[in-house]
């Protein structure tokens, strides 16, 4: 018999900010190739091409749209999304909470026309979601913890109170909670209250669908590298989760050390403005470029040109980024405080806060061939043992499970 999943997410590529997309295209894909039948639900009509999985979306689906890149993100402070989306005569909510309730009372109404045997909610955007079509189906539901609030805080305990409760519902409601990490299930049992054999950990993976294919070698930065200048990346969303303030303070040392080294910050965030002013103060406007947020053949090229790559997030539930570049052969240096961190073996590991450290690691890299070559060697063999395959497995078999369970 074929199981088929009800699946909410909030975004999908390429109309993704960030890893969550990449992470439901991964997930669904290797579920679809593994016998699932699955009706992934999106919260807004976008045009996408896809021919392993039915798309619903919770909008107005019979008019006909023009389709842009929407600047709908996960990671949108209600704020933001007001003045984006505020309009009082539109369709969707004047700010995110509103928009993710409106969601979810259209997920009810998906529920019932669609039929499903279980139900899989990404992250809190789309528990709502998951929640009504249990309500109306009472098929079991299965919950998909990317991130918490307490990882997008920084860990800090400025937490907003609606996020996390919308988070501690799903995850009761759920009858299965998917962590990305052995990392993210203690913060889960820890703050949100959830039983430890309830959690099962599901690590992310990687494939060809899901990571940047164009190698263009150095592209427009081979002068530069035939100059003998080395190139350290960073690649994510400028925000206190990601730990972009300790990047440039690394830099800031690894500079007094070696002059020939160029920092590039890929993305966009909250505190962009506040990293270029720090990079202003610090004397390193020639020393670090800001791309913006880059994707396919762009930031293919970037990982190709990088010499290496740093990821030292505050709390990361995993981070993908450390297996797109070393799936491109980029050696990594990533954050002890991280998700992948438990998977990766072949990459140099950090404190976040340790930014002499973070420098240190930065300097043997760039400075010892050796190294680089043994960390990019090692890291392109392992990399091919992480898939999407893999984790859709342990996911298959904990669907199975409940079903199992449901029909006792």
């Amino acid at each position: 018999m074929v199981i088929k999943v009800l699946m909410f997410g909030w975004e999908f590529p390429p109309h993704n900010s960030g890893g969550l997309g990449v992470a439901c295209q991964g997930l669904s894909r290797a579920l679809a190739k593994s016998g699932f039948e699955i009706t992934f639900v999106l919260p807004r009509t976008v045009d996408l091409d896809v021919d392993y999985i039915k798309l619903r979306f919770a909008g107005l689906e019979k008019i006909k749209f023009r389709t842009v890149n929407s600047p709908l993100s996960p990671y949108l402070t209600s704020g933001k999304y007001k003045k984006l989306f505020g309009n009082p005569d539109s369709f969707y909510g004047p700010d995110l909470i509103s928009e993710v309730k409106r969601y979810a009372v259209l997920g009810g109404k998906i529920a019932e026309e669609e039929e499903h045997d279980v139900i899989y909610a990404h992250d809190w955007l789309s528990f709502g979601a998951g929640i009504e079509a249990k309500q109306v189906s009472g098929k079991p539901l299965v919950v998909h913890v990317h991130a918490t609030e307490y990882d997008r805080c920084g860990g800090s305990s400025g937490i907003n109170s609606e996020v996390y409760a919308i988070e501690r519902a799903g995850m009761e409601e759920a009858d299965c909670v998917i962590a990305v990490s052995q990392f993210t299930k203690d913060t889960i049992v820890r703050h949100y209250g959830i039983a430890p054999q309830k959690v099962i950990v599901v690590h992310n993976g990687i494939d060809e669908h899901t990571f940047p294919h164009e190698n263009r070698g150095d592209g427009r930065f081979s002068k530069l590298k035939k100059a003998g200048y080395k190139i350290v990346l960073f690649n994510g969303r400028i925000t206190l989760q990601k730990g972009p303030d300790y990047f440039v303070r690394a830099a800031k040392i690894v500079l007094e050390h070696n002059p020939k080294v160029l920092f590039v910050m890929s993305g966009s965030g909250d505190m962009m403005r506040q990293v270029m002013q720090q990079a202003a103060y610090l004397g390193l406007g020639d020393k670090i470029l800001f791309p913006g947020f880059l994707r396919g053949d762009d930031l293919a090229e970037m990982y190709s040109a990088a010499d290496l790559f740093v990821m030292p997030s505050v709390s990361e539930p995993f981070g993908i980024t450390p297996l797109e570049a070393m799936k491109m052969g980029t050696p990594v240096i990533m954050s002890r405080q991280s998700g992948v961190s438990e998977t990766v073996k072949n990459a140099l590991k950090v404190d976040f806060w340790d930014v002499d450290e973070i420098a240190n690691k930065i300097l043997a890299v760039v400075g010892y061939p050796a190294l680089h070559e043994t960390l990019k060697g090692n890291g392109l063999s392992e990399i091919g043992n992480i898939s999407w395959d893999k984790a859709a497995s342990k996911i298959k078999e904990a669907i199975n499970s409940i079903l199992g369970w449901f029909k006792k």
